[in-house]
């Protein structure tokens, strides 16, 4: 087993060992947190998540900005990746046992903020995810390179380098109690 491997298991242990009360409480701050980087950044376009249970849950938040002006996205899976697909309700459960809305034939490849769930990151800000790679094939295929915003509710952070060349870096790295800006 590698060590990204290692951490990612080490990492989904303390994110599932939160309780519901916990989670509800570190999701309040790092919507806080969002907020004032949108405030900050002013997104003409944001690609929210549709959270996990071991993720910050940011439904309030998304449904908030819903009614404002920047142009509101969520992924929709689609083969080994996702496309953005515009923010509408009822949501409703994927093959995946995700949260989704509905699909759409329109192609976005352009948005100016990508708010990432992580499973954790190591010491270059850079993302563990899932293993998946969706979020990473994703980032390619988009025409300009978005504000990336990780999020998650404890920090699970490697002190070594375990990330690959492909793996995607955050311009802002936030839990319930860290807020880090990370310079190029």
């Amino acid at each position: 087993m590698n060590l990204k491997t290692k951490f990612r298991k080490t990492a989904l242990l303390k994110l599932r060992s939160i309780s519901k009360t916990q989670k509800t409480i570190f999701s309040k701050r790092v919507s806080r947190w969002l907020e004032m980087i949108i405030s900050a950044e002013k997104p003409k376009s944001i690609l929210f998540y549709l959270p996990l249970t071991i993720e910050p849950n940011i439904l309030p938040l998304l449904k908030k900005y819903r009614k404002g002006k920047a142009d509101i996205f969520v992924p929709f899976i689609d083969g080994i990746t996702f496309k953005m697909v515009k923010f509408r309700l009822p949501l409703r459960k994927s093959r995946f046992g995700t949260l989704e809305s509905g699909n759409s034939k329109r192609k976005i490849d352009r948005v100016d903020m990508v708010i990432v769930p992580v499973v954790g990151i190591d010491k270059n800000f850079k993302r563990i995810g899932f293993g998946k790679g969706m979020y990473d094939r994703f980032y390619e295929s988009l025409k300009n390179r978005p504000t990336l915003v990780f999020v998650q509710n404890i920090s699970c952070i490697s002190k070594n380098i375990i990330t690959e060349k492909h793996d995607i870096q955050a311009d802002y790295y936030i839990t319930q109690n860290i807020f880090l800006k990370i310079k190029d």
